[in-house]
């Protein structure tokens, strides 16, 4: 997997998928563009890919106050995409667990 980073398994994506069940977030590298995540996802998983929803997030700077003072630091950047399957297909993220 060159462009996928990983699955997006969180509640919110959840809810998502259950309400609208063709629909799957993953987190991607930010040079992936959408025709390189649609081939990506169908050759991995196997599925034909309708669209391709991408979006970006900056990173931020963080800080916190601990016993030695002030340690700042940064949250990486990273892209996120909404894949969205043909009517009936599904990926199934938790089958080899």
């Amino acid at each position: 997997m060159a462009y996928i980073i990983r699955p997006l398994v969180t509640e919110k994506m959840t809810n998502m998928t259950e309400k609208f069940p063709n629909r799957f977030g993953f987190i991607v590298r930010p040079e992936a563009t959408k025709l390189q995540i649609k081939q990506e996802v169908e050759d991995f998983y196997h599925v034909t890919v309708v669209g391709v929803n991408t979006m970006r997030y900056a990173g931020k700077r963080t800080s916190r106050y601990t016993k030695s003072g002030i340690v700042n630091g940064h949250k990486s950047a990273y892209k996120k995409a909404y894949v969205i399957l043909k009517e009936g297909e599904t990926i199934d993220f938790y089958s080899n667990i």
